[in-house]
């Protein structure tokens, strides 16, 4: 195909150069518009979710009839939120990433705006003196969980823009060390240590995938050391938590009961499991049994093998995001994508590791188990995203063959 050049002087061509690249770019949105969504990282969210929602009715229902005289209660409203979130995911797959690369920084501005009122209008768990949420009269929402993923969209729109200078300190390290630095000094004044880790963790992963230089994050991770041996040795409650991982039996009705009972309930459910519905843990034995400690009782009633098939479409959904960052239209795709699977995969490690007592305590829920009605949404929305990105790769395969390329 003849292309145009200033430089030859044809003018005569000009204005049909201009008029076939804006058919060409006309065709380009609308064949994005018209791919269609990866099939595989649908069914896997649906089938999770699917599995997730079961297991807070199984998981919720002795709580709920104790505290709400309504057994189901818990479980109809993740029902709705389910699937309010699967319609929101939907609605967001339809969008273009340029889309969200314009919703990119306004999205961080506004996330921080409320981390920033939190403090000040928030409410939370008295026992831990911390408030991380905003009450909405028919369900609470945590600001932390926009800041995530506006963190993963605000640094893949930057990484794009200084994309030959991210292996400078000017361009690679500074812009995105003090977005880092804003939004962890507002969760901590929650305090919030453990959308802390997940933020620190998804900014270097971001700015690593980027092309940052791997001798920043040596500096780097000395200076979080630091700051998280200062954080733990000064906030009570945090080295509270790290005496109870280490010795949970050392305060078996306090601050180590969570764990031992934990413990409990995966134990109990040898290979095969209790059944679905028959966990003995779940009726006042195991706190947050419905939430952040829904694994145990998925271990308790489902076993071995069901813990392992759980785990193992968790590491098939984390899989097939990857494959699709790779073979994203764009850079700022493919980033997004990378971030968006990796807070998944970050999110299940670290929330296994808890419940096993591998790692301290902290409140990290499992995506697409935990009870919670706007963190669901979030993550539901999260999954859009990828799907959106999704739509345009059949374009790059169809450009690629138009080439010749293999």
């Amino acid at each position: 195909m003849d292309s145009y050049s200033p430089s030859e002087g044809n003018t005569g061509a000009q204005p049909e150069y201009a008029a076939r690249e804006l058919r060409d770019r006309t065709a380009e949105s609308r064949a994005v518009q018209r791919g269609p969504i990866d099939l595989p990282f649908l069914l896997l969210t649906l089938l999770i979710l699917t599995i997730g929602v079961i297991m807070v009715l199984s998981a919720s229902f002795a709580r709920a009839y104790y505290k709400e005289n309504d057994a189901t209660k818990y479980f109809v409203r993740q029902l709705f939120f389910a699937v309010a979130g699967v319609a929101l995911m939907l609605v967001a797959s339809r969008f273009n990433s340029s889309f969200y690369r314009r919703m990119a920084m306004p999205l961080l501005m506004v996330s921080l705006f409320l981390l920033a009122l939190v403090p000040f209008f928030g409410t939370g768990k008295s026992q831990v003196g911390a408030n991380r949420w905003f009450d909405l009269g028919i369900t609470q929402f945590q600001p932390s969980e926009i800041a995530k993923v506006a963190i993963v969209l605000a640094f893949a729109h930057m990484i794009c823009i200084y994309k030959n200078q991210m292996g400078t300190f000017k361009y690679g390290v500074v812009p995105f060390a003090l977005i880092l630095i804003v939004t962890v000094a507002l969760l901590m004044l929650e305090p919030h240590i453990s959308a802390s880790v997940i933020v620190i963790a998804l900014g270097a992963i971001m700015m690593f995938a980027g092309g940052t230089r791997w001798q920043y994050f040596a500096v780097g991770i000395v200076v979080v050391g630091l700051v998280g041996y200062l954080v733990v040795t000064k906030m009570a409650y945090a080295s509270s938590r790290i005496t109870a991982w280490l010795d949970p039996w050392s305060d078996p009705l306090d601050s180590g009961l969570q764990t031992i009972q934990s413990l409990y309930a995966i134990g109990s459910g040898g290979l095969l499991g209790v059944g679905l519905g028959q966990s003995r843990q779940k009726y006042m034995y195991l706190p947050e049994e419905h939430n952040d400690f829904i694994f145990p009782i998925a271990c308790e009633e489902l076993g071995f093998v069901g813990a392992m098939l759980i785990l193992v479409l968790f590491a098939l959904l984390i899989i097939r995001g990857y494959w699709l960052a790779i073979h994203s239209r764009d850079r700022f795709g493919a980033l997004v994508i990378v971030g968006i699977t990796s807070k998944l995969a970050i999110q299940v490690f670290l929330n296994v590791a808890v419940v096993t007592n591998l790692v301290p305590c902290t409140g990290i829920s499992l995506p697409f188990f935990s009870y919670g009605g706007t963190a669901l949404l979030v993550q539901l929305v999260e999954m859009g995203i990828v799907l959106a990105i999704s739509r345009e790769i059949p374009l790059r395969k169809r450009k690629n063959e138009e080439n010749g390329e293999k």
